[in-house]
């Protein structure tokens, strides 16, 4: 569609001339569309060349031909036809939903939707949400759905925040290792909450330090606080080990984002 440079420009200056007094003159038309007047003169000579419009000299007044008329037709019914297809595919991937299959499923098979380690995921069993399937897929496959209804079940989520020293006070040789391990090993238990872990982030060569030590997997390096209230809002809990004044900062983002925290000091007193 219109893959000849400028032909958009072209297209609004044949609607203009249709539209608007034929003596409408070239600087009126540039602010209208704007574009320079340069652009609308070369594009005018260029259509009074193609015979899409006459005028004398260049200038107005302008008219258009029967060949201007069809193009106008032409190419608007053109843009009718893509934008109709732009808004069947946005509407499309708006109502179409990835799922992991919790057991072989078919096409139109009514599943119920459920949330675990912060995936969506399609079992044959009602839940709070539903859909539709809109293709076959075997266990732990991909699938997609449709039909979406009702809220999924998401588990309430914490993220613990510990505040570890910075190099200039000792990195991990200042950290008490000890508290962040019983930590990461009893999860939320210390706050009378029966949860484990699902990630750990670090922010900083510090907190890798520690975890080397302690031998605990890192999930998060980048995008840190980003990440952490991300994974919150998927029913996730979240241990961030954090260097220094970032604590505070980390702290206020998850209030701002209404997310559940705790924090512990590592710093050996």
């Amino acid at each position: 569609m219109m893959r000849e440079r400028g032909a958009l420009t072209k297209l609004h200056i044949l609607y203009e001339i249709s539209k608007r007094d034929k003596h409408i003159r070239q600087r009126n038309m540039a602010e209208h569309l704007n574009v320079t007047v340069q652009a609308v003169s070369e594009n005018i000579r260029s259509l009074i060349k193609e015979g899409y419009i006459t005028s004398k000299n260049g200038r107005s007044p302008y008219s258009l031909t029967l060949k201007g008329i069809d193009k106008i037709k032409e190419e608007a019914t053109e843009l009718k036809r893509y934008s109709g297809e732009i808004l069947e595919s946005v509407d499309y991937f708006r109502s179409v939903w990835p799922a992991i299959a919790s057991e072989n499923l078919k096409e139109g098979d009514n599943v119920g939707i459920y949330m675990d380690d912060g995936i969506l995921h399609a079992i044959k069993k009602r839940k709070s949400a539903n859909a539709v399937t809109l293709t076959d897929g075997l266990k732990n496959e991909d699938i997609a759905l449709k039909n979406l209804n009702g809220t999924v079940d998401i588990e309430e989520s914490y993220v613990v925040v510990i505040d570890i020293p910075t190099i200039k006070d000792g990195g991990s040789k200042a950290t008490n290792l000890d508290l962040i391990k019983k930590t990461y090993d009893s999860g939320l238990k210390n706050w009378n909450i029966d949860k484990s872990f699902n990630r750990v982030g670090i922010l900083g060569t510090v907190g890798y330090s520690v975890c080397l030590k302690l031998k605990i997997p890192v999930d998060i390096e980048f995008a840190v606080t980003k990440s952490a209230i991300e994974a919150s809002k998927k029913g996730l809990n979240v241990l961030l080990l954090v260097v220094g004044k970032m604590s505070k900062k980390i702290i206020k983002e998850l209030e701002d984002n209404k997310v559940n925290y705790y924090f512990l000091d590592a710093h050996y007193k």
